[in-house]
């Protein structure tokens, strides 16, 4: 990584509402629940970058955003990365662990929708911050 040069990922906290209140979209890779996330392409914004890895890794293709097109990004984690996170809300509730197109391989072995209480227990810290953020924007405290 070059100084100065700054790789960002782009996704999105998926939500559902159910009976039971919101629930989250987490996707496993090895030990690990995250959102789905990826790498910028040349020439895409944020926004689209996110969108397209929801739906590449999800299959995920009706999200709205109705807290608007607010983000959070995360400080650095693995070799240097920042994620940046927005909040959207999907009507689905079928996922699909599709193949990463590049590799044909799927990135992730398994996808849980979760409640806030839940998504603490199984995430890591970084993840837990991006929580609390869509926790306090959707007022679900």
């Amino acid at each position: 990584m070059r100084r100065g040069h700054r790789v960002l990922s782009c996704g999105a906290v998926v939500l559902r509402e159910t009976q039971a209140g919101w629930r989250l979209l987490l996707l496993r890779a090895f030990t690990h629940w995250d959102f789905p996330k990826g790498l910028m392409e040349a020439g895409e914004e944020p926004l689209q970058a996110a969108l397209r890895e929801v739906r590449e890794e999800t299959s995920l293709d009706d999200l709205a955003f109705p807290w608007g097109e607010d983000f959070l990004e995360t400080g650095p984690y693995s070799r240097g990365k920042t994620a940046r996170y927005y909040l959207a809300v999907t009507k689905r509730s079928d996922v699909s662990i599709l193949p990463n197109p590049e590799t044909g391989r799927p990135e992730h072995s398994e996808f849980r929708w979760c409640s806030f209480t839940e998504a603490r227990r199984i995430t890591a810290p970084r993840v837990r911050d991006v929580l609390a953020w869509a926790e306090q924007r959707i007022g679900a405290a």
